[in-house]
């Protein structure tokens, strides 16, 4: 029996859908996405797929796996239903308070996003937890029961709990959940010592308060999916993307949302890491640029950055500090407002600027022909003549190329510049923008980025990466084969995995090794409990181990991956040289004679890497002779030669300018490099060298 499997991943533009046939086979498409429903475009999709395949629902046999945004689009938009917020008595006003940094020190009306849950639904819990875990004053059931009917009666369908110390000891918060279960049990408790064990209060709260704001919004969405995948005859169970590149049941998903908020683009590093792996390139750049973002990640030693920390609805998008910080492991990525769809417009002084407002799916660029009006990167790459406007999506969605070029011509004509200019002077704009992003994600930790290959995918990737990767001193760029669905492409090579994470605040060298073992032993527990529920068996549950150290005194910490299992004894000394290379790769110094503290325990429970087959490849025969078309490069028309992706062969090096086209994507190649087929598939493209 053939085995298939489905992934779909739903953008701020595109939902895109892939089908994998374990012999190779391979099945994509395009849909937009459909914000005020999301799953009618999922569904869409999927339903694109099977037909290109010719097989039921009942036939995909192997897996089922979604990247999403509802998360994100949830906390954008801030349409969630009321939710609650219990805290300590003295400790109510955490979320406006918020941490005392300011992200811009001269800007004297500095200007924070809201909080989630207001002061007029928060309430104070006569409780306290000591910075060792001792429990100075127990909770009261009364005291419990009696906001849990207010809540009840206000209409609160979640609640998020966060008391002082609970990272250290949950009793306290433990007995919230138990008393709302009797007292309430249709509202959703989320605790912080459940959802962020970790210090740091604001942090912790920030992080379980947007859990709990977005769980009633992600647990019907979830539910809704899994039944109308019943419905249409699927006999698998969905697997659900996480922010740290690793897929669990959507079961445990849905009460975690917290973890779902950056899916897609997590698809996206872990993807670049199969590729990194197939063509022995231990480290390169992702480059995903979509219809609404494009984001980098840095791959190194086959593995992605990890972060402890990330935010969310940032007040300016620009500017760490001014969004909402969430505490949970995530893949370490830079992601900015330049995507197909990014608005062109001209700044106070005159000057051409692209983004980050995007027009999104609805109304998109003007060229869509859906209502938008302002001209998009999209627009200026149908001027240039890089995209063909009869054969965009395959010649399914034609492209209005004569509207295209009206707005671009009317946003020229402020600037004194011709649509082709002014098209041109957009692509290049936006390109810089993504390039310097690269630059200070890779300067800021500690990799040298210069000379690194770059993979590059996205609906709108392969259109700008080679420019980016010019801009970045890259000499070679990796088109794959699926560019434009890639990240749906990669939650079907990404593992099931989870990452925990708990306290433990003490120099290394003090650290007693039976809590470290009684905790870890916790944490290992936790996910083998996740992902046996995702369908794995205790035995192909592996974990790896690590920790967040610091310098004694210092307020950030780095970190770092253990050699040792810590459940078996502790190598503090290991832990100290690991630490010592990490600091001087990130700062280019080490403190010899300064203690080492440390802050979090982190594991990682992971399944094995799944098998996949990959696509099929032409390996010979007649090329016909190419098309070409005019492109409008820096100004000046180019005779521009123009292939079909299928059209090319195993071997063959094709100097550009060069564009070759592709059902989803299009891939323009710079004069000044050649593009040669992968036996796996992929277009390389080389920077040739100068004599």
């Amino acid at each position: 029996m053939k085995k298939y499997s489905l992934a779909v991943d739903i953008g701020g533009t595109f939902t895109d859908a892939v089908l994998l046939a374990d012999d190779g086979r391979t099945f994509v498409d395009k849909t937009l996405t459909t914000h005020g429903n999301l799953l009618e475009g999922f569904f869409r999709g999927v339903g694109l797929v099977l037909g290109h395949a010719g097989i039921e629902p009942g036939d995909v046999n192997d897996v089922v796996v979604h990247a999403t945004t509802v998360v994100t689009n949830a906390l954008i938009e801030r349409k969630g239903p009321p939710v609650g917020l219990i805290l300590t008595k003295g400790f109510t006003d955490i979320l406006y308070i918020r941490d005392e940094h300011r992200y811009d020190m001269y800007d004297p009306q500095i200007e924070f996003a809201e909080p989630l849950i207001p002061r007029e639904r928060t309430w104070a819990l006569d409780e306290r937890v000591l910075a060792d875990g001792t429990v100075e004053k127990a909770a009261r059931e009364a005291e419990i029961a009696a906001i849990a009917r207010e809540c009840e009666a206000r209409g609160i369908q979640s609640v998020a709990v966060s008391l002082i110390n609970a990272y250290r000891n949950g009793a306290n918060e433990a007995l919230v959940a138990e008393v709302f279960a009797r007292e309430a049990p249709e509202i959703f408790v989320s605790l912080s010592s459940e959802i962020a064990p970790q210090m740091r209060e604001y942090l912790r709260t920030s992080t379980v308060a947007i859990n709990a704001y977005t769980v009633p919004i992600t647990r019907p969405y979830l539910n809704a999916l899994i039944a109308e995948l019943d419905r249409q005859g699927f006999s698998q169970q969905p697997l659900i993307m996480l922010s740290n590149g690793g897929v669990i049941g959507a079961g445990r998903a849905g009460t975690l949302p917290v973890r779902m908020i950056e899916s897609g683009p997590a698809a996206g590093a872990l993807v670049a890491c199969y590729f990194s792996r197939m063509f022995g390139l231990p480290d390169l750049i992702s480059f995903d640029m979509g219809g609404t973002t494009a984001k980098a990640c840095m791959i190194q030693n086959h593995v992605p950055l990890v972060t402890g920390t990330f935010e969310v609805d940032r007040r300016y998008r620009f500017k760490p500090g001014s969004g909402m910080p969430i505490t949970v492991p995530s893949i370490d990525m830079i992601e900015i407002g330049a995507g197909g769809g990014s608005i062109a417009w001209v700044d106070e002084l005159g000057l051409l600027r692209t983004g980050p407002e995007s027009a999104g799916s609805i109304p998109g660029p003007v060229c869509y022909s859906r209502g938008g009006i302002e001209p998009c990167v999209t627009d200026a790459d149908v001027v240039l003549g890089i995209l063909d406007p009869d054969r965009f999506l395959g010649g399914d969605m034609k492209l209005d190329a004569a509207g295209a070029r009206a707005a671009i011509g009317r946003l020229g004509a402020r600037i004194g510049l011709t649509p082709e200019q002014t098209a041109w002077g957009i692509y290049e704009v936006v390109c810089e923008q993504m390039a310097a992003a690269a630059r200070t994600h890779a300067t800021d930790r500690g990799v040298d980025y210069r000379g690194l290959p770059m993979l590059a995918f996205g609906g709108a990737g392969p259109v700008h990466a080679c420019l980016v990767a010019d801009l970045i001193e890259s000499k070679q760029v990796i088109y794959p084969p699926l560019a434009s669905v890639l990240s749906a492409f990669g939650t079907l090579v990404t593992p099931a995995q989870i990452d925990l994470v708990r306290s433990q605040l003490g120099p290394i060298e003090s650290l007693d090794p039976a809590a470290a073992r009684a905790l870890v032993g916790q944490m290992t527990e936790e996910g083998t409990a996740a992902l046996t529920e995702a369908g794995l068996a205790t035995a192909d549950i592996g974990f790896v181990f690590g920790a967040d150290l610091r310098y004694l005194g210092q307020q950030s910490e780095l970190r770092i991956e253990l050699p040792f299992d810590p459940r078996q004894g502790l190598d503090t000394a290991a832990m100290r040289a690991i630490f010592d290379r990490e600091y001087i790769a990130q700062y280019g110094l080490k403190l010899d004679d300064m203690p080492i503290e440390l802050v979090n325990w982190h594991v990682t429970a992971r399944g094995r890497l799944p098998e996949r087959a990959t696509a099929h490849v032409s390996k010979g025969g007649s090329r016909p002779a190419p098309r070409s078309r005019i492109v409008h490069f820096r100004g000046k028309p180019v005779e521009t030669t123009v292939y079909s992706r299928a059209e090319l062969m195993e071997d063959d090096v094709i100097p550009g300018p060069l564009i070759v086209e592709e059902r989803e994507t299009t891939i323009f190649v710079l004069p000044g490099w050649t593009v040669r087929l992968h036996p796996n598939g992929s277009l390389v493209a080389d920077k040739m060298t100068e004599h």
